[in-house]
């Protein structure tokens, strides 16, 4: 069995998240901040195995923009680091 492990991503706006303990393999941290159209923000987040799984999340970002009525948003991610705890 997989050993248990926390990660954190640290973005550059200072936001820490830690994430487990987890044994899944996560290697990045992404976030979407989305301005609605009443001008609250929404954020939504989640974690990948890949760098390139990460930047796939960009692709998707217009279209539900579109679909959910943003003003605007900022997509961000971070390489994850693990520690024992």
């Amino acid at each position: 069995m997989a050993k248990k492990r926390y990660l954190t991503a640290t973005l550059p706006d200072g936001y820490v998240k830690t994430i487990g303990p987890t044994s899944t393999p996560f290697t990045h941290y992404w976030r979407i901040v989305a301005v609605l159209a009443n001008g609250k923000t929404e954020i939504f987040w989640g974690h990948t195995k890949s760098l390139v799984e990460a930047k796939k999340k960009r692709n998707a970002l217009a279209e539900a923009a579109v679909q959910r009525g943003w003003q605007r948003y900022d997509f961000e991610f971070v390489e994850l680091v693990a520690s024992d705890g």
